[in-house]
């Protein structure tokens, strides 16, 4: 994990699970390693009524940040919910910024004229 990344998991009236800890943990790890620009996850896992549990995903980073939340049956469904939304507005965003530059630079004339 980069120095700078930070992880926050809140655990409302639900009990403490340490696998699903280390789960949320690895996929961290995975989310900051492609997406330089995050920094912070704030993971709040709570029981749902009708799904069973709800899991709530705020990340922030440079210029950038999403909420999103999953439900499932187990807590390891909410989290992998909650966190592949995540990772898909993330891919969003980051290719939206990467590919703008691009065009702009393929719009612009070249700085040498090739011969």
């Amino acid at each position: 994990m980069a120095d700078d990344a930070t992880l926050v998991i809140s655990f409302k009236d639900v009990e403490v699970d340490e696998d699903v800890r280390e789960m949320i943990a690895k996929r961290w790890d995975l989310l900051v390693s492609e997406f330089p620009e995050v920094n912070r996850l704030a993971m709040t896992l709570e029981p749902d009524e009708k799904a069973g549990f709800t899991g709530h995903a705020h990340i922030t980073g440079r210029n950038l940040e999403t909420d999103t939340h999953g439900n499932g049956a187990e807590l390891r469904q909410a989290v992998d919910a909650a966190l592949d939304k995540a990772e898909r507005q993330l891919r969003k965003v980051h290719d939206k910024r990467i590919f703008a530059q691009r065009r702009e630079a393929q719009k612009s004339p070249p700085k040498r004229k090739l011969s």
